[in-house]
């Protein structure tokens, strides 16, 4: 697949896009010299030296050794330095709030999960958020000033410019909450909000690198679906910034979804649905424990060859695929990611079944053949996504940069 790149400007008016532009690039080819960046950002040697000099000077960038002689000057290679500083990720999931602190290269430091309070009023579950916040920097030891910020995955729709979520279908009560501001007010630093399929695609690019550069639609498969979509390196949000709702698309059949709408592909491909299904084809009758736990049970017995089991994950693969089709199709994209917590254990199976779909239906194959993956970041999909909110909104080339806005 080609790989996208930005090329930089030498217009001095836009010298902090050509400072994201370079630091981006030694993040993702990890040992890189003055020589190849120049090369791959269409910057002039001199401009290039200024910046690299700046970003050692501040601690982001550090000289690493050299490259391999190839009959001249041997080049001095450049690498990002990882705790130059670092953020925080928070992921709030119906069931769990998970947390991780990521530094400066994508690497995660630390971790932490948590089940999400008995109390589940929106001031509740901010407390709980930002202890895990608090959690994190205690532990982690890294020094006052080295935390950049908060970012925050949940679960849609959001209100994005007015900083909250409104009416998440598994938090009763949530119709309108300024989340984002209650997080923020109890961890003393800037807080940055998204949905998480969006942060989970942010956090796949960033922690992927070069590997996940250009264009590509993440699916993030957690106690629903969605989507984040990555056009050119850039996120794109919408007009609302609720882009990537895949799981309120119509997927055909009548089955009632939690929107209140029918045909919902959530209706059918989330965790809730795969385990209504389940239970219907065992004639097993609901015990009481938690839609998820139930989840990993029938993806253990698929993963040990229990046909039933298998079947239904593939008949929900199916529909997905289906989708994803569509998806593809529209966007001219040549890579899907599959990717979040419902796929453990069954990571496999479900991307097989999606890529053969995908692979069925999409349009004009030949002059754009799909590949669909498993992510390279796992089940803290989402929390990492977070993090790299922060990161990415600190450090990573925008066009509204470019232009200005």
């Amino acid at each position: 697949m080609a790989k996208a790149s930005w090329q930089g400007t030498n217009l001095p008016r836009v010298g902090g896009f050509n400072r994201a532009v370079v630091l981006d690039a030694i993040r993702q080819h990890g040992e890189v010299s003055r020589v190849e960046l120049a090369r791959r950002t269409g910057l002039t040697a001199q401009t290039m030296s200024n910046i690299v000099r700046a970003l050692i000077d501040d601690g982001l960038v550090t000289e690493n050794g050299h490259a391999p002689s190839t009959g001249g000057k041997r080049r001095v290679l450049l690498k990002v330095v990882p705790d130059a500083y670092s953020a925080v990720g928070l992921h709030l999931d119906p069931e769990r709030i998970t947390g991780v602190l990521l530094d400066l290269a994508g690497g995660v430091r630390m971790r932490s999960r948590r089940r999400v309070p008995d109390d589940t009023s929106p001031e509740a579950v901010g407390a709980a958020l930002a202890r895990t916040f608090h959690q994190l920097v205690r532990r982690s030891g890294i020094a006052d000033g080295r935390v950049l910020g908060v970012g925050l995955a949940v679960p849609g729709p959001l209100d994005a410019a007015n900083r909250r979520v409104l009416g998440p279908p598994n938090l009763a009560g949530w119709a309108d909450v300024p989340l984002a501001d209650i997080v923020e007010g109890r961890a003393g630093l800037p807080v940055v909000m998204d949905n998480d399929a969006t942060a989970a695609a942010i956090g796949e690019r960033w922690t992927g690198r070069a590997d996940r550069a250009g264009s590509f639609v993440y699916v993030y498969l957690g106690s629903g679906v969605g989507i984040g979509v990555v056009l050119g390196d850039q996120v794109h949000r919408g007009v609302s910034n609720n882009a990537g709702e895949i799981g309120h698309v119509h997927s055909g059949g009548g089955r009632e979804c939690h929107c209140g709408r029918k045909g919902c592909l959530e209706a059918y491909c989330s965790m809730r649905a795969i385990v209504a299904d389940w239970r219907a084809a065992t004639r097993e009758e609901p015990n009481g424990e938690p839609v998820a736990a139930t989840y990993e049970s029938l993806c253990r017995s698929a993963a040990d060859g229990d046909a039933t089991a298998t079947r239904v994950l593939r008949v929900a693969a199916t529909r997905l695929g289906q989708a994803l089709a569509s998806v593809v199709s529209v966007l001219d994209v040549d890579r899907v990611v599959l990717g979040g917590p419902a796929l453990r254990h069954v990571a496999e199976l479900v991307r097989a079944r999606v890529a053969k779909v995908v692979d069925a239906q999409v349009w004009a194959p030949k002059v754009r053949p799909v590949r669909v993956e498993t992510a390279l970041i796992g089940d803290d999909a989402g929390a990492v996504g977070a993090a790299s909110l922060v990161l990415d909104h600190a450090y990573s080339p925008r066009l509204t940069t470019l232009l200005g806005s």
